[in-house]
């Protein structure tokens, strides 16, 4: 297939650029039927017996803006994802002329290129003991490059269930929950579950091929407790809170319905015509035209995605990071 077949005109209007207060007042097109709700409702569209299962990945403090210690040229570096031996994957800007041994200042602190860059990424290390703690300090969340607008606080960027920061973007579609959607879905005896899988480049690389066949994801850690499993492989339904927890639980099925326990590296590119054995329910937001994230949603709900899109633009749903959102039935054969 081609990467034009999941295009879609997307008008700059339709672009949040504020985030809704309360968060449960974003709205939820419920594509079954393609009727309207409030996200707060949610617990309506459900039943009992359904699992929400949400990704409790916490946004690290990611971009470190600093210059060259031998030319002073500002540099612009985005986390990706670390490696056993400490480094770290990094999206640079600029990233053509940096070379292994090139020292970035940020704050005080030096960062030295490991390698050269491929596709803008190097790779990175840090003069400090605990890399965490002072990412924290000299870092900021990055927030998507189409958001012009300001938020009141960075956490409106966080889940409010974030846990252990790992990510270089927020899994949005959680962005829409508060304790008030929480309570009315344990109301209706639904129970919640969470998977960790850290989002890093290919939430915002596009896909730079003609055929979707020639598109290399890059691999994201993620994983599952016990815990977690055992509710998953017994729950009457999976509602999968946005599509890195669908990449999450397909890239660990056993067969249909059940997942394994543990942790690994996914590369998992869900395509149409992909089986998806675990995941019911998507919530999700509306996805960048030509974006993996639409390929995906095509894989799980078929061609109806085209007129979802099309009702959500004509009703003026906010799309993207701080847009709303809308639930998707998995299609059947």
């Amino acid at each position: 297939m081609k990467v034009e077949d999941f295009h879609y005109e997307l008008p700059e209007r339709s672009i949040a650029q504020s985030a809704v207060e309360p968060r449960h007042d974003s709205r939820l097109l419920d594509t079954r039927d393609l009727s309207d709700h409030r996200f707060l409702d949610l617990a309506d569209l459900l039943g009992p017996g359904d699992l929400i299962v949400v990704n409790s990945t916490k946004v690290r403090a990611a971009r470190l803006v600093g210059s060259r210690v031998d030319t002073g040229g500002r540099v612009e570096l985005l986390l990706l994802d670390r490696d056993q031996g400490g480094s770290w994957k990094a999206l640079a800007r600029p990233a053509r002329r940096l070379r292994p041994g090139v020292v970035v200042d940020c704050d005080g602190i030096e960062v030295t290129v490991l390698t050269d860059p491929a596709d803008g990424v190097v790779g990175v290390s840090l003069d400090a003991e605990d890399d965490e703690s002072v990412i924290e300090r000299i870092g900021s969340v990055p927030l998507p490059p189409y958001f012009s607008g300001s938020l009141d606080s960075s956490s409106r960027y966080q889940t409010v269930y974030a846990d252990k920061p790992g990510s270089a973007a927020a899994p949005t579609a959680g962005l829409h929950f508060t304790s008030e959607v929480f309570d009315r879905l344990r109301q209706r005896g639904i129970d919640t579950a969470t998977v960790d899988l850290h989002v890093s480049l290919d939430t915002f690389r596009p896909m730079a091929v003609e055929s979707i066949e020639d598109h290399v994801m890059h691999s994201e850690w993620c994983s599952i407790s016990e815990e977690a499993a055992e509710a998953i492989n017994g729950a009457r339904r999976i509602v999968a809170i946005g599509t890195t927890v669908v990449r999450t639980l397909e890239s660990m099925a056993t067969g249909q319905g059940s997942v394994r326990a543990g942790s690994h590296h996914t590369d998992l590119f869900i395509t149409p015509g992909f089986e998806i054995r675990v995941v019911d329910l998507l919530i999700t937001n509306f996805h960048m035209p030509s974006s993996t994230l639409l390929v995906l949603l095509a894989g799980f709900m078929g061609e109806s995605w085209r007129s979802a899109y099309d009702t959500a633009i004509e009703r003026s749903y906010r799309f993207l990071s701080f847009g709303d959102a809308m639930l998707a039935e998995r299609k059947r054969p």
